[in-house]
């Protein structure tokens, strides 16, 4: 933007960063502006279109007999071991990630220290210890998944 005004006015001290600046400023308008809040409301609706199907189900399964009661108390149990199922897999890979990270750091920082003998390069154990902690919850100390 800034060689097309360059272009057309001759000289382009006259504008100096103002492509920089206008690319920034518009790149904060669309996504504090327009994306966030528009994938938030959506998100919103989704949950709440998801609930409201839930509480029909519900609905119907228990005015249904006594089975349907004891069908849709069943369904709430599943739901909620499969949810406890999916937070507990995803601090595995959590732990996982943060132990790949951090031994990365550790090699990159050691490789660096041959350059620089004072890089820190014990700092890349800080995530493997959060990663390593996050391990010994889940397989350890959290209850299990019936």
């Amino acid at each position: 933007m800034t060689h097309l005004a360059a272009a057309l006015f001759g000289n382009q001290e006259i504008f100096g960063n103002f492509g920089m600046w206008a690319f920034l400023a518009c790149g904060a308008v669309a996504l504090f502006g327009i994306l966030v809040p528009t994938v938030t409301w959506l998100d919103s609706r989704r949950k709440e279109r998801e609930a409201f199907y839930k509480a029909e189900t519900f609905r119907r399964l228990s005015e249904a007999s006594t089975d349907g009661a004891k069908a849709a108390i069943e369904m709430l149990r599943e739901e909620s071991r499969l949810e406890r199922q999916k937070r507990r897999e995803g601090m595995k890979l959590g732990g996982l990630i943060c132990v790949a990270v951090g031994a990365a750091m550790v090699i990159f920082l050691r490789v660096q220290s041959f350059r620089d003998p004072e890089a820190p390069y014990l700092v890349g154990l800080i995530p493997v210890f959060v990663g390593v902690a996050l391990l010994v919850y889940v397989y350890f100390m959290s209850a299990p998944v019936e």
